[in-house]
């Protein structure tokens, strides 16, 4: 029997199998594919072909055309920020173009070749200490120039010394040994004292001296000169530094005691307008719909009279680095002598910061959720206008006199104020009902003692009652004033109240979803409801205490502001008013009888 010459596979082996996908990707490669491609992915009818490509290519370049106009954009946006920058401080293009010509100059050292060929060999030192030491202000350029010089010269020496120490144990194995042991015991001693904290002024140094001490130890090892990598490190060091310096003084100098000077007299006024726009706000019954989150975060933002006493509260950090670098400036402008008193502006300042603390409470009041009614405020308005204009006048004057470096006159600067301040407590005093709820005074409700004598039974009628009085009424004498049953009876007639735009009803004032007078409104037991309305008027009316209080205080802190100050003027040598007057009055007297004519 003839056996076929093609084995039929078995159905279902694998052998069928594939035979089958075989046979498929044939009839697909002869164009019996059907929309298929030979891995199984539909493909697009052939009258489609073009425009499907053309979709394809036009995404592409939209998506590359879109990817580069985001990148102008971006680009755009950050020239535009950098342009601000620099047109809201000039300095700072100034700056920049000094650093690119001390770079300049320093970098002439690669190719001078003679006839210091090594000075062009190892100029990147010099590089390197133009580009570390050149700072923005005078101080900190000296600063780190004479911090840079002392370390390297100190490193340098002690290098040398101990280098040629190391020699001596001999060579080989010991010496290796010796240098080890003296890096490890200047790295430690080193490290360790930069941690004092009188010491924190000179840390750059002694990371320099670090540096400096483990690459002359190490690279004179291996050259076998000590002598001679010390003495090529410190010279371009210094040759760097003094670059620096040069470039830095003679061309727009910058100051560091200039910027504190400023720095002092701008706080000043910034606390001096969030104290007006504070007390013109609860004044006025300012009211925020929701407290911004910059402000409940102490973040920088937009607001007047938050940003005027936290610029003053924020300065701690800038106004101690720029003192530490306006005490190694030399005499200059304005600051013309040695060892100027940097510090006592610096203390000047913290007594500023000590009033700003009071403002920043007194915003409190205002953000807080717990509100004095408007008529109440009204009650202590003219009082408390009047001394936050007196305070104001007072902060000003003296950041007049800080800019102007001027000395105060004889008359007393808080006088106005003290005053001011004397007419709100009395007015405190009178209308001490207001802050408080006068219904649950203790007026003849204290209970008696049994022991009391037969004399004070027989005493008249009056003086027996004022014995059970509070405390507060006992003090206050209030027998004549007429206790009411209603807030409304007390507060002055709508005629006499100046009302402020968009003030809300003294009832719908603080009812904000999730606040103590919403809480309230709930209260489905009308017992527990009036006793919780009367505790909520009680705390609000306390809250008018607390402001004035806070007011009261920031007057009592201004003292200590002005004698700061004028401590600051006689160590500084400011210029007297007094004096100023006799010079230019002398000066117009000599100027007539000049032309006055002789009879």
């Amino acid at each position: 029997m003839m056996q076929s010459s093609h084995r039929v596979p078995k159905l279902g082996s694998f052998r069928h199998s594939f035979l089958e996908k075989k046979e498929k990707l044939m009839s697909m490669k002869g164009g019996g594919g059907g929309g298929y491609s030979q891995i199984g992915i539909p493909l697009p009818e052939s009258d489609d072909d073009d425009d499907y490509i053309q979709r394809r290519r036009w995404c592409s370049f939209r998506g590359f055309s879109d990817g580069i106009v985001e990148f102008w954009k971006k680009s755009k946006r950050v020239a535009g920020r950098a342009w601000e920058m620099g047109v809201s401080d000039p300095r700072k293009f100034v700056f920049s173009a000094k650093m690119g010509l001390a770079l300049i100059l320093i970098s002439l050292l690669i190719f001078l070749k003679q006839p210091f060929p090594d000075v062009g060999k190892y100029s990147v030192w010099a590089i390197l200490t133009v580009v570390v030491v050149f700072e923005f202000s005078i101080g900190a350029t000296l600063s780190k120039g004479l911090n840079r010089g002392l370390g390297t010269l100190s490193a340098g020496g002690l290098a040398l010394a101990l280098g040629m120490l190391s020699k001596l144990a001999g060579p080989g194995q010991w010496e290796e040994i010796v240098i080890m042991i003296s890096i490890f015991i200047v790295g430690f001693c080193a490290t360790y004292a930069k941690l004092y904290p009188t010491m924190k002024a000179y840390e750059y140094g002694f990371r320099v001296f670090l540096i400096t001490y483990c690459y002359v130890i190490v690279s004179g090892y291996r050259t076998g000169d000590f002598l001679h990598t010390a003495t090529n490190r410190f010279l371009l060091i210094a040759l760097g530094a003094a670059v620096s310096v040069g470039v830095n003084v003679c061309i727009y100098p910058i100051w560091a005691g200039e910027d504190l000077h400023y720095l002092v007299a701008k706080n000043f006024t910034g606390v001096a307008t969030s104290l007006e726009g504070v007390v013109n706000n609860y004044l006025n019954c300012v009211e925020y719909d929701r407290v911004p989150s910059k402000i409940l975060t102490y973040q920088a933002s937009d607001d007047v009279v938050y940003s005027g006493y936290r610029s003053a509260v924020e300065s701690t950090s800038t106004e101690d680095a720029l003192m530490s670098f306006a005490i190694w400036e030399p005499p200059h402008g304005r600051y013309k002598m040695f060892r100027y008193p940097w510090k006592n502006y610096v203390k000047v300042s913290g007594a500023l910061r000590h009033c700003a603390f009071m403002v920043m409470a007194m915003h409190g009041c205002i953000l807080s959720e717990i509100q004095a009614p408007a008529e109440k405020r009204q009650v202590f308005r003219k009082e408390l206008k009047k001394v936050s204009s007196e305070a104001t006048k007072v902060l000003r004057e003296l950041g007049n006199k800080v800019k102007k470096m001027e000395k105060l006159g004889e008359e007393d600067i808080l006088f106005e104020v003290h005053e001011a301040v004397e007419e709100l407590q009395q007015k405190i005093d009178k209308k001490s009902f207001i802050l408080v709820n006068a219904e649950l005074w203790e007026i003849g409700n204290r209970p008696r003692n049994e022991n009391v004598s037969q004399d004070l039974l027989q005493m008249d009628e009056e003086r027996h009652f004022l014995e059970y009085k509070s405390l507060s009424e006992a003090v206050l004498d209030l027998r004549s004033v007429r206790v009411p049953k209603s807030w409304e009876e007390n507060l002055v007639t709508p005629d006499n109240i100046i009302k402020p735009a968009n003030v809300v009803t003294d009832e719908n004032m603080f009812r904000k979803p999730g606040t103590l007078s919403a809480h309230l409104s709930f209260q489905e037991d009308p017992t527990t409801k009036v006793e919780e309305s009367k505790t909520y008027e009680s705390a609000s009316s306390l809250t008018l205490a607390t402001f004035s209080s806070l007011l009261i205080e920031f007057v009592a802190r201004l003292q200590n502001l002005v004698d700061s100050f004028e401590e600051l003027g006689e160590k500084a040598k400011f210029k007297d008013p007094l004096e100023q007057q006799e010079l230019v009055t002398s000066g117009w007297t000599r100027l007539f009888n000049c032309f006055k004519s002789k009879d």
